[in-house]
């Protein structure tokens, strides 16, 4: 009888881990048919590693949404700071993806995966416009979408703290 709690707790384990990757298949499908029906190309969208990042761990600090949201605006403001003094050079997207860096962990919205705005805003030259769309828009989007997924049929609720 010991053994059927244990074995609880896995098929539990695993029961939230597949609904996680299910939601990560789902978001990554979204983020898809955003692209192609606005035109914006896949590779601008910094989100991939956002969306395994709050789907798969969603208890984890980078994944909640101060650091989701927070993180992807703070390192998109670096790289676009960076971008306007230096120029679409390689070091100084190197540059601009260190002082995101640190910016994240300044602003307590460390959220690893928006270290790839700063390099994709210094490298092609974006516009002011990409830290409203896709960044800022596509980051509320997600922590909406997390909302929504992670507080269907889960006892606890998602986020951890929103702030």
């Amino acid at each position: 009888m010991v053994e059927q709690p244990e074995r609880a707790g896995i098929s539990r384990k695993w029961l939230l881990i597949v609904a996680g990757a299910a939601g990560g298949a789902v978001a990554i499908a979204a983020m898809e048919w955003f692209s192609a029906f606005s035109e914006f190309p896949l590779a601008s969208i910094p989100f991939a590693t956002s969306i395994v990042l709050v789907m798969g761990s969603p208890d984890a600090p980078p994944a909640q949404p101060r650091a989701l949201i927070g993180g992807h605006l703070v390192s998109a403001l670096v790289g676009m700071s960076v971008l306007a003094v230096a120029g679409p050079h390689a070091w100084a997207a190197a540059m601009a993806v260190g002082l995101a860096i640190v910016a994240m962990h300044a602003t307590r919205t460390f959220h690893p995966p928006a270290g790839i705005n700063p390099l994709l805003i210094v490298t092609n030259a974006l516009p002011w416009s990409f830290v409203v769309v896709p960044v800022a828009a596509g980051a509320l989007l997600l922590a909406v979408f997390a909302w929504t997924w992670h507080n269907i049929g889960r006892e606890k609720n998602w986020p951890n703290q929103w702030w």
